[in-house]
């Protein structure tokens, strides 16, 4: 099973600087076909103009990944944790029994553009945590750089989950294939550019779920950024 699903139908808000595109359910936004896949849960695409933020708020039992694409995102958390995360960046907060944080623009002349994403951890009531890693554009041209692991592996941020998440920066004839497990699935998100995923063409805020296959090929590319998830085929 492919299915692919356009920019133009995630679920959108905006609201005093703050402008959201959601691949599923959140929030205001719900979509009963669309509540999650596997274990992912959100993917918001978020731009945050200078001076605008997200306040202090709590977080419980969740994975939370946060990925920037442009600009400047200011992190803290009530565990000590502050951090400025900039492109390249991947930061991972397990929020556990309980963690509250807040991010803001750490501009105060450009946007920063950004994915937060969730991701439903293995089991409930963990400790609370924090991890951060820099992944270089050289790290990922050309291929699927592993950016968040189960165990860590080859640098990745941990996540309590049996979820794989790679990143890739394609471009022209490069092309990459990712080999699927039986009782996997795999969700694509392109962030930015266009890329044929299995033989559909996605541009960027498209995203493609795929179940029952050996495979996923990316190739003609034109200056992608792509998100792959390999995740168990259980709903977590």
């Amino acid at each position: 099973m492919i299915e692919v699903r356009r920019s133009g139908e995630r679920g959108h808000t905006r609201h005093l600087g703050l402008e959201s595109d959601h691949s599923f359910s959140f929030a205001g936004y719900d979509d009963p076909r669309h509540r999650g896949f596997g274990a992912l849960r959100v993917i918001n695409e978020d731009r945050l103009q200078p001076g605008v933020g997200f306040d202090t708020h709590g977080h419980q039992d969740m994975e939370i990944i946060s990925y920037v694409l442009e600009g400047a995102l200011a992190h803290e958390d009530s565990l000590g944790n502050g951090a400025i995360l900039r492109p390249g960046d991947v930061q991972r907060m397990s929020a556990g029994t309980g963690v509250r944080h807040s991010e803001y623009n750490a501009s105060d002349r450009d946007v920063v553009h950004f994915l937060q994403i969730w991701i439903v951890p293995d089991r409930r009531g963990l400790p609370p945590s924090y991890e951060r890693k820099h992944f270089s554009e050289a790290e990922k041209r050309g291929r699927l750089r592993l950016i968040a692991s189960p165990d860590g592996r080859d640098g990745s941020v941990s996540l309590h989950q049996d979820a794989f998440v790679y990143a890739a920066l394609l471009d022209g004839a490069q092309r990459v294939v990712h080999r699927l497990t039986p009782g996997r699935r795999a969700y694509g998100h392109v962030a930015r550019g266009r890329v044929t995923v299995n033989g559909q063409l996605l541009e960027a805020g498209d995203a493609l779920k795929a179940e029952g296959v050996d495979e996923i090929v990316l190739d003609q590319a034109e200056r992608a950024e792509v998100l792959l998830f390999d995740l168990a085929s259980s709903d977590g």
